[in-house]
């Protein structure tokens, strides 16, 4: 018997019960769908968390910090690592790193006309910052060659206030300064522009003023970059050097940086990379480790919600198998008069296959498409209740559901295989029915 001698019989036989048929199918559809779904919002819980902590800073960012513990965590053979420029050089080697920058960090006060902002300044080095993914609203990075340039967090220029008139920044409401195009004053000064207090105890400080000129403002008004002031590293050095000895601070224990940037082309090679920047004897820092463990969770949640899917299926798969074996005892004169013809005994299973097959093909197909369906509502019409739903456990975003192609031909063929196993055992069953048994019960 010709393949197409057997779908064409398959098919015959599947239509000559429809309403069964049609029962075994919409059951396998409710599973496939089920399972879809499930792990749809799974993968958005994955997406949602990702975009969440996207917003918090850089994933492709590895801060890297000196001392401190033990095992791979301070410490590399018995003596404390020091974060120096040959570690730095060291960590430029490894695979899948893209930039390494040492950070010197300093408070500073700057001053434009009469307004005033104290900010944590970050000093790194120019000729990598484009590297490390900073985006840009206004103006450019900082380059090779400045000196006293200064890239802004994009909430810096709201920090500035008149110290005459308030106590605080209110850090809200329309910048007052333009920090690229007013001239700038910058000093350790943390009570620059304000009036001195009378009978402050200790001598006075005379700290130097630095001009310096706004180059650039980042765009991200999210992350903690929009809270910061980038500068030259080796400029950054000097001022805090001349700082501390406006201040007469004697002594200085620090070797080597205390800390570093480590910029990872590919998110996925970020954990490697934290791995054997430890092994050196460095600590390490990144949104990909808060990243790790959240996706953790969604993958838990992810299987839970499977689990609950693949009992639909299951029960689908029991609908179909019923459906086989009701179809053998219906059909028990048909087979033996096959078989009397000479029919051959895997043309007789073959069909019984196809016929379990086809259910689990049109109901898996069906489901399918229902999935995307579902999915386009929850992400459309239901997706501010969802979205309320999934805020109440910690979880906001603005995708509720994500089939991935992989997800939908998955689906396709599990269930094309869940109704040609539940086929087997009935098929296996007519094959084996004695001809002359089976025309004599009938």
């Amino acid at each position: 018997m010709s393949s197409r001698d057997l779908i064409q019989l398959a098919i015959r036989n599947l239509f000559r019960r429809k309403t069964r048929t049609f029962l075994a199918i919409i059951g396998v559809v409710v599973g496939t769908c089920a399972i879809i779904v499930m792990l749809s919002i799974g993968f958005g819980l994955s997406h949602n968390f990702e975009e969440q902590i996207a917003s918090y800073g850089n994933l492709h960012l590895v801060n890297v910090y000196s001392g401190g513990g033990y095992g791979g965590f301070g410490y590399s053979d018995g003596q404390q690592a020091i974060l120096d420029d040959k570690a730095i050089a060291a960590m430029e080697r490894i695979e899948g790193v893209d930039a390494v920058s040492p950070r010197v960090e300093e408070y500073l006060t700057f001053g434009i006309d009469k307004y005033v902002a104290s900010v944590s300044v970050i000093g790194m080095k120019p000729e990598v910052m484009q590297k490390f993914g900073f985006e840009l609203q206004e103006g450019r990075l900082l380059q090779p060659g400045d000196k006293y340039a200064l890239v802004f967090g994009n909430q810096v220029p709201v920090m500035f206030y008149n110290p005459r008139e308030q106590m605080y920044s209110s850090w809200s409401g329309e910048p007052k300064v333009d920090v690229i195009t007013d001239k700038i004053i910058m000093t350790g000064d943390w009570e620059y522009g304000q009036k001195r207090r009378h009978g402050s105890e200790g001598e006075k400080v005379n700290y130097k003023e630095y001009k310096a000129q706004g180059v650039g403002v980042l765009a991200n008004p999210n992350d903690e970059t929009a809270y910061y002031v980038y500068m030259n590293i080796d400029t950054l050095k000097t001022i805090k050097e001349e700082i501390r000895r406006a201040r007469k601070e004697v002594g200085n224990t620090q070797q080597g940086y205390q800390s570093a940037m480590v910029y990872v082309g590919d998110i996925n090679d970020v954990q490697d990379v934290s791995d054997k920047i430890r092994e050196m004897g460095f600590q390490t820092h990144s949104l990909s480790d808060w990243l790790e463990a959240m996706q953790d969770q969604a993958r838990m949640i992810q299987g839970i919600l499977g689990g609950i899917g693949a009992i639909s299926l299951l029960v689908a798969a029991l609908g179909i198998t019923n459906t086989m074996i009701m179809s053998i005892y219906e059909r028990t004169k048909e087979i033996g008069i096959m078989k009397v013809i000479g029919a051959n005994l895997g043309d007789i299973r073959r069909m019984f296959l196809l016929e379990a097959g086809m259910i689990g093909f049109l109901g898996g197909l069906a489901g399918v498409v229902l999935s995307f369906i579902l999915s386009l509502l929850m992400n459309t019409v239901l997706s501010d209740v969802l979205s309320m739903m999934f805020g109440s456990i910690g979880v906001g975003g603005s995708t509720i559901s994500i089939i991935p192609w992989w997800v939908a031909v998955g689906g396709l063929a599990f269930a094309t295989a869940i109704g040609l196993i539940s086929g087997y055992s009935p098929a296996r069953r007519a094959m084996k029915l004695s001809a002359l048994e089976s025309l004599r019960n009938e």
